[in-house]
């Protein structure tokens, strides 16, 4: 057997001994009934970025096949209330069998599944946000022929007692370890469950934010993944927030995804790392070297970046984290490991050189086969995002980069291309054509008005989701918040509890 199987976190694929994609109703019931499952629970996300869930009682067997092969119906218009009419807002939701998980936090035995809506006809809800995607990543292969992918970097503050012993150094956080670092294995216990949900996790590290208020350490964390195809990268990311959120509230923890906490300090983000992939090659290199597609998508995304904040920047403290000097993107440029472009080309194993044996001399000439690894990413969105919607966005601009001339996307790329760091005298000199990130929801509504036929195009985003978008952030009227707030600091710190839990 794959020990990749027999070796999974996740109890169902272990215990199934087959890849979550080969799960059938039948592999599902024989689960149920050999680990005494007393309950089920059916997951899905709503317009406000939470997952809801809705818990069956498996009163026999048979329930239980009824429960998993018709699913149930749920209000859509308490769910998504921007664009659902409560006159007409039955949906069904049925259940991935992919998704299969033992809850980790259940005290009764629990399988969880997350979930897909249907309208009252059967068919797919065309405005739900996991639909969206999927239909994003089914017109960009069947446009470009390759396999949109995505991996996300999930960033968090934890908060606990002021404690004097090991203090840590303001703002220098960044991959610490204990005692400095206070809440290392409270990650790893995240990380832990997280992996029990079958998520692929790349590592999780201490970030660079930390400081003290109101007798309070605040530490930042951050728990990245492995790339995966984009629709199955927004599921882990869902169940992460999730998951994080459980286990410090049992652990009498306190946590946050919120963009801005105070002014002058870092702010939590949600990196968008992406590759395209045809065939099992990825197509991000071309001989050892960002490729020419890889620039042709990056255009696409310096084209349409001011109006994918739309998506991935929701509420008004984003805009409040996207300002210079605090590991955030303000111009819309791309670069070479450069931290202060809105797009980062990381390194990627791509120099040829054997590492290994230099660093192990024992070891024999490795020519290992690392090309998987490069990848380009966003930094803008943060968790204020809806993350299927963001991943949408990303994905159809990408689509529209490859879909432009090449000459001419390969020209935006280059004229978007940066070297140094911007926000320094140097860069703001050299770089001052560049356009910049919108500063409020409201500028974002705007820009997503002016580009929404391309999100539009070919019915990915439906109308009725992009009108609600819309009305959502225009709702929070925060065209000049930051002049206001200047004015008034106290606002910041009322906009902060009011979106601590967003």
């Amino acid at each position: 057997m794959d020990k990749n199987i027999t070796l999974s976190p996740n109890e169902v694929v272990s215990f199934l001994g087959k890849a979550p994609e080969r799960f059938t109703l039948q592999d599902m019931l024989h689960f149920i009934e050999a680990n005494r499952i007393r309950m089920i629970d059916f997951m899905y996300p709503a317009e406000d970025g939470r997952l809801k869930t809705l818990t069956f009682c498996v009163n026999s067997l048979q329930y239980a096949e009824t429960v998993l092969s018709e699913g149930e119906r749920v209000d859509g218009s308490s769910l998504f209330p921007s664009f659902v009419e409560a006159g007409s807002s039955d949906l069904y939701v049925i259940p991935r069998y992919r998704s299969a998980f033992v809850s980790p936090f259940a005290q009764i035995p629990t399988l969880c599944f997350l979930c897909s809506f249907f309208d009252k006809d059967g068919k797919p809800f065309d405005c739900s946000p996991e639909r969206t995607l999927q239909k994003a990543e089914e017109s960009f292969t069947r446009t470009t022929g390759m396999v949109f992918e995505a991996m996300g970097e999930l960033e968090y503050y934890v908060i606990i007692p002021d404690e004097p012993l090991f203090p840590a150094t303001d703002q220098r956080g960044y991959h610490e370890s204990g005692p400095f670092a206070k809440l290392g294995e409270f990650r790893r216990r995240c990380m832990d469950c997280i992996s029990r949900t079958g998520a692929q996790m790349k590592y999780g590290h201490s970030e660079v934010g930390n400081f003290t208020l109101d007798g309070k350490i605040y530490e930042q964390h951050e728990i990245e993944f492995l790339p995966c195809p984009a629709g199955s990268a927004a599921d882990q990311l869902m169940l992460a927030k999730w998951i994080i959120r459980n286990l410090a509230h049992t652990e009498g923890l306190d946590v946050t995804f919120s963009p801005k906490i105070i002014e002058g300090e870092a702010g939590s983000g949600m990196h968008i790392h992406m590759r395209m992939t045809r065939g099992g090659r990825n197509e991000v290199l071309e001989d050892g070297k960002l490729s020419d597609i890889a620039k042709r998508a990056i255009a696409g995304l310096m084209t349409f970046a001011p109006s994918i904040t739309a998506f991935g920047n929701k509420n008004p403290m984003s805009y409040f984290r996207l300002v210079p000097h605090q590991e955030a993107p303000t111009s819309v440029c791309w670069g070479d490991c450069n931290r202060s472009a809105l797009v980062r080309v990381p390194l990627g194993w791509s120099t040829g050189a054997d590492m290994l044996r230099v660093a192990n001399p024992l070891e024999p000439a490795s020519r290992k086969d690392t090309t998987m690894k490069q990848t380009f990413e966003m930094r803008s969105p943060d968790c204020s995002a809806d993350i299927y919607e963001l991943l949408a966005g990303l994905c159809v601009a990408a689509r529209e980069g490859l879909d432009m001339d090449p000459p001419t996307a390969l020209a935006i790329a280059g004229e978007t291309y940066v070297d140094i760091d911007i926000h320094g005298e140097d860069g703001r000199r050299k770089y001052s054509s560049l356009r910049e990130l919108p500063l409020s929801c409201e500028g974002s509504a705007a820009c997503l008005e002016k580009d929404r036929h391309v999100y539009e195009d070919g019915g990915v985003f439906n109308p009725r989701l992009i009108d609600g978008i819309l009305r959502s952030l225009r709702s929070y009227g925060d065209g000049d918040l930051k002049e206001r707030a200047a004015k008034d600091p106290s606002m910041v710190k009322e906009l902060v509890k009011k979106f601590f839990d967003a």
